[in-house]
């Protein structure tokens, strides 16, 4: 592999191929960190776009350091608990420190949680956790917040039910609330990754900044049926409603269903939100929205 390049861990997930994609677009070699014994069907894409793949156990930190030796960043695209955010990105870490790569991006993707109250997201508390991490490598990183994902809007969205053509919410309808498409996300990833410039530790982007009336009018104009919004409580009911929930387990769960409300919670209650926003560091970029996105993903089957 040429000496300089880009590795992407947890390129096999649906954002981790996204940026390695945009990568390969942008005419930066990509090296997919995965893991041993892993499906070649599931790095096909990858190989067939010219992405080296690296097989390789993130606790195997002399072989993994090798791997990393050469990157101009890392980005971790990783998902899960602490076992994951704190424990297997922490190794990918390591390794790269061993191998001096100069900037390193870590799994963040969220709403701000600088902003949140400790205790109000385990999520984002986990990847807060993780800074302790970073701010003490000495390593130059940047943390890429970009709202919740465009993409949990369409399908079987937890906020929009095509059945019944109601947007549920909590709190107020006039909340601005920050929405990024995986593909804008990664787009911005990859322009992180390969900048030759120093890089801010914090970068915070939105596709789009709406609120529920515009979401519910999105998706009236593009299914010709009218949507209403559907008041489901308030945020400091719906905070009571996580603790009795929590109750009854799911806390080694990635996403149980208390963990969706936390972060409808976050948003609805504005300490997530982003600001200011971070869009124009790329000015070549374009951004998605909803209801673009909305018409784009009408037909898709989920």
């Amino acid at each position: 592999m040429a000496s300089k390049f880009v590795a992407v861990a947890g390129a096999t997930g649906g954002l981790g191929q996204l940026v390695a994609m945009e990568l390969v677009k942008r005419g930066m070699p990509v090296k997919a960190i995965v893991r041993p014994n892993t499906d070649p069907l599931r790095t096909e894409k990858l190989r067939n776009s010219g992405v080296t793949i690296a097989p390789v156990g993130l606790d195997a930190i002399p072989a993994l350091t090798g791997e990393l030796s050469g990157a101009i960043c890392v980005v971790s695209t990783l998902q899960g608990l602490g076992d994951v955010i704190h424990t297997a990105q922490g190794k990918l870490l390591e390794a790269s420190m061993a191998a001096k790569v100069p900037r390193f991006i870590p799994s963040d993707f969220s709403l701000d949680f600088t902003k949140t109250k400790i205790g109000s997201n385990r999520n984002l508390d986990l990847r807060r956790e993780f800074h302790n991490e970073l701010k003490k490598s000495g390593i130059a990183w940047t943390s890429i917040l970009n709202g919740g994902f465009m993409d949990l809007l369409v399908g079987n969205s937890p906020m929009v039910n095509h059945k019944t053509h109601k947007v549920a919410y909590i709190g107020s309808t006039t909340q601005p609330l920050d929405f990024t498409t995986m593909v804008d996300t990664a787009a911005y990833t990859a322009e992180v990754a390969i900048d030759p410039n120093p890089t801010p530790n914090f970068l915070r982007i939105a596709s789009h900044t709406v609120n529920v009336k515009d979401i519910a009018q999105a998706q009236s104009n593009v299914e010709g049926v009218t949507y209403n919004q559907s008041w489901m409580g308030t945020v400091g009911s719906t905070e009571l409603m996580i603790r009795v929930m929590r109750l009854f387990g799911g806390e080694n769960d990635v996403f149980p269903a208390w963990q969706g409300m936390q972060y409808m919670v976050n948003m609805f209650s504005g300490a997530g939100k982003l600001d200011p926003l971070d869009n124009n560091r790329y000015p070549d970029l374009t951004w998605t929205k909803v209801e673009d996105f909305f018409r784009e993903h009408k037909n898709k089957k989920y």
